[in-house]
């Protein structure tokens, strides 16, 4: 689905974390809608690292990949000499997408290091190239400020969430700085669809919970699951409001959710549904203080200056996401 007016063909095209979710989708997207595009994936791929809580230290796969036919630059963010291989390129467009996500990754240093430093070379290189940079920001910057969650008034409460409102703040002052600059920030909230899986524990509880389900297992959820909501928004509409992004009437940092918040509970009564089984759910104690037990994104900014419309209500987007749970399962898990 061509999402506005831009023909993207013959156009230079960056996507970093071009091997993760949502990167890798970015970069399916135009070698299908625009083939003559010419995208460039920079990704660092995974390998065997974990952070102190046992997560990987990244999540890029060659099987988010697979049937890419465009250029892959295998990369880190802190590499200088690795980012220097972009400067062979001039960009029309530049997705930023790679990061450290983990919201559990507590090691203050390698998360400023790698969200924030790295950030400054793509914002030098969108300015000397004429790009427009359309980059990664966060619900986490939010906090557990009370919903709906605003542009403006943040209040992050763990080291990923502080990186990203440190990268807004550069990006607001590269805004005032350079005026014919398109530069647009993403807020995404709780993002789930195709090509997640390899995110491993940090993926959508939708796929984990279908894998739960399709192990033949009720789900497990936290006590009091069916009053804690999320905005959760599926792939389809943050590829909308990535490409509306690059066409902005206003510079600016805007929230990609759909404003309208569901809980777990709906997550796993809708697979269940749609599934055919009726395993119940299985309860456990919350183990995490500081717990985020609502968010919603107000999205009328994102809607008056990206002319972003959300597309996907949650029973929709797991329904056309199922087949691919489906096969997930079947390829990777069993």
């Amino acid at each position: 689905m061509k999402y506005n007016t831009i023909n993207f063909n013959n156009k230079t095209i960056l996507i970093t974390g071009g091997a993760g979710f949502i990167g890798s989708n970015l970069a399916f997207y135009f070698q299908e809608e625009f083939p003559q595009s010419h995208v460039v994936v920079f990704d660092k791929f995974r390998s065997e690292a974990t952070f102190s809580n046992g997560n990987l230290q990244s999540f890029g796969h060659y099987k988010n990949l697979i049937g890419f036919k465009g250029d892959i630059i295998c990369g880190d963010l802190n590499s200088e000499k690795d980012l220097a291989q972009l400067d062979a390129y001039n960009f029309d467009y530049i997705f930023h997408e790679a990061a450290i996500s983990d919201t559990r990754v507590y090691d203050q240093e390698i998360i400023m290091q790698t969200n924030v430093n790295s950030f400054y070379y793509f914002l030098e290189k969108a300015k000397k190239d004429n790009a427009v940079l359309v980059y990664a920001s966060s619900a986490a910057t939010y906090g557990s400020i009370p919903s709906p969650q605003t542009v403006g008034k943040e209040s992050p409460e763990n080291p990923y969430g502080f990186s990203k409102y440190a990268m807004d703040q550069i990006a607001y002052r590269y805004m005032r700085e350079n005026p014919e600059m398109t530069i647009v920030g993403l807020k995404y909230f709780n993002v789930y669809g195709a090509r997640e899986f390899f995110k491993d524990k940090t993926s959508s509880t939708v796929i984990q919970f279908g894998h739960q389900i399709l192990a033949g297992k009720a789900p497990r959820l936290f006590e009091g699951s069916d009053k804690i909501v999320r905005d959760f928004v599926y792939i389809k509409d943050v590829l909308q409001a990535n490409i509306k992004a690059c066409d902005a009437k206003k510079s600016g940092v805007y929230n990609v959710g759909t404003g309208k918040p569901r809980s777990f509970q709906d997550i796993a009564d809708i697979l269940q549904k749609e599934l055919g089984t009726d395993y119940g759910t299985e309860y456990f104690p919350n183990p995490f203080t500081g717990y985020q037990m609502h968010t919603q994104a107000d999205i009328s900014t994102s809607t008056e200056f990206l002319g972003y419309k959300p597309k996907w209500e949650l029973e929709d987007g797991i329904k056309d996401y199922l087949g691919e749970i489906i096969r997930m399962y079947n390829e990777e898990v069993m």
